[in-house]
């Protein structure tokens, strides 16, 4: 029996590319263009994975999904896709129900492996989580914790370790943590460092071996490893 993928995508366009390529894949693909055809779909047939975007007319992607959450399909998986890379979006996202976020624009393999990601893990019964070394975030409930010890952060370190964990091993440039937190707008130029500082207080002092590192000049990588 074929994978059974719903598409919710108003953007005529990239509906298309996304219904041929998954087709190829060997997926069934069915589609829509608003949430509310999105809903009705996704409320009267079975499926296995919903690509879901953010923007959408009659009822946005957050709603909808929520919405599916609340309703008879709640344990479906959703991935949802957005043109703006706010660290805000993901994490509404994932408040109302989303299992993965995709920033638009996206390669198509890529999707394709964030759904067979999914697929797995969801039908392995697994959390969202995110995992760097001894150190857990789980997506779920918000709760961190390290070797096992709980970690009480803030609104704001949690966005920040939030990015970090999701861009690890990779360094994450100074700019987009500040824009990510503050979008914009950022305040002076300590407030990114002082934020720093007060993460790495919580998740690497009273450990033995740092995750969070400086990269001088450039930003911040979260690795069990330095270097």
């Amino acid at each position: 029996m074929n994978t059974r993928l719903l598409i919710v995508e108003d953007n005529r366009d990239i509906l298309a590319n996304l219904a041929d390529y998954l087709t190829l894949k060997g997926y069934e693909v069915d589609c829509a263009q608003d949430g509310l055809t999105g809903l009705h779909l996704a409320a009267t047939h079975h499926f296995d994975l919903i690509v879901l975007d953010v923007m959408l007319p009659g009822m946005d992607g957050f709603t909808l999904c929520k919405r599916l959450r609340e309703g008879e399909r709640s344990d479906t998986p959703i991935i949802m896709l957005t043109a703006r890379d706010a660290l805000d979006d993901r994490l509404i996202g994932f408040s109302a129900g989303a299992d993965d976020y995709l920033t638009k624009p996206f390669a198509l393999s890529e999707l394709v492996a964030r759904i067979e990601a999914v697929l797995k893990r969801s039908r392995g019964g697994g959390r969202r989580r995110l995992r760097v070394g001894d150190l857990d975030y789980d997506l779920d409930t918000l709760e961190v914790t390290r070797a096992g010890q709980a970690l009480h952060l803030g609104p704001i370190g949690l966005k920040l370790l939030a990015v970090l964990m999701q861009k690890s091993p990779a360094v994450v440039r100074r700019e987009a943590l500040e824009t990510a937190l503050w979008g914009d707008e950022p305040p002076d130029s300590d407030s990114l460092r002082s934020h720093i500082h007060a993460l790495r207080q919580q998740i690497d002092k009273p450990f033995p071996t740092p995750l969070l590192h400086t990269v001088h000049g450039v930003g911040f990588r979260l690795a069990a490893h330095e270097g």
